[in-house]
Formats: C-alpha cells, structure tokens, sequence
C-alpha cells in the first residue's frame, strides 16, 4: 500500500542554504533520528550527491535504500533505485523564497514491502514528515550560527 504525503515549514534561510544542508547527506544521522548511515555513492560536477546508500530504521523496519538525486536551483528530488523493505520510494523539496525566508515543501511517497497494520505506517511517515521539515529547518538554523 503506497503512502503519498506533503508538509510545508518557513525556513528563515535561503534556497541555497536549506540545499546544501540536503545536500550533505553523510550528515544526516547527526540530525535525523532514523538515519542510521549514510554514504554518497556518486556525485555530480556541481559536488552535489547523484547517487546515496542510506540505512534507515524506523516502526522497527530497517531499510537500506539507494537513492537517486535530481537537484535544481529551486529544490530537489530523489528516486529509489534500490531497497530492500520498499518497492518504490520517491521525495523533494520544493523551495519557494519570500523575502528572507523559504517556504519548504516536502513530498514524499513510500510504497512498502514489508506489511505493516495502517497505523504504524501512519506513525512512520508522520515521524518521516516532521523529521524532512521541522527537524531540517532546526539543522539549517543550526549550521547558519556556525553550531
């Protein structure tokens, strides 16, 4: 059963900013609770990740996933090319400036192989939701005062 959910926060930070804080996907496990690991397996010219391997664990499924990274000036977009709990996995950020802020909207949808009653995945991806908004904004804030 495919689960497909959106969710905005303001970032009082720029486009640029909230991307490069994407886009150091190794740093992720510091900042998201449910990364385990996380290593780039490929990146393009610009030093953005193309390709990363990922382990992540949550409701107590651990997945281990490769994504493929589609970056643009106004956000970003993966895709899963491989996983061994999901079928299908797809996610971005869209990135709207006003003013000295950026509105942040993430999409994602997971297509899980393993089942799982409703209201785990349920509280999976909620957790999955507050973590990609809330928990990146308070990461971005944080690496702009230096941390």
């Amino acid at each position: 059963m495919a689960v497909k959910e959106s969710r905005e926060v303001i970032i009082e930070a720029s486009p640029k900013e909230i991307l490069d804080v994407v886009a150091d996907v190794e740093a992720m496990p510091e900042w998201s609770s449910i990364h385990q690991s996380a290593e780039v397996l490929e990146r393009g010219a610009d030093g953005r990740p193309r390709r990363a391997k990922m382990k992540v664990k949550t409701s107590g499924v651990t997945e281990e996933v490769v994504l493929a990274y589609n970056w643009r000036d106004d956000g970003v977009a993966w895709t899963q090319e491989s996983g061994k709990a999901s079928r299908r996995q797809e996610g971005g950020y869209t990135l709207t400036p006003q003013g000295d802020k950026t509105r942040t909207k993430f999409d994602l949808e997971v297509d899980p192989l393993v089942p799982l009653p409703g209201f785990v995945i349920k509280r999976a991806i909620k957790g999955a939701m507050e973590l990609n908004t809330d928990g990146l904004r308070k990461r971005v804030l944080e690496v702009k005062k230096g941390k």
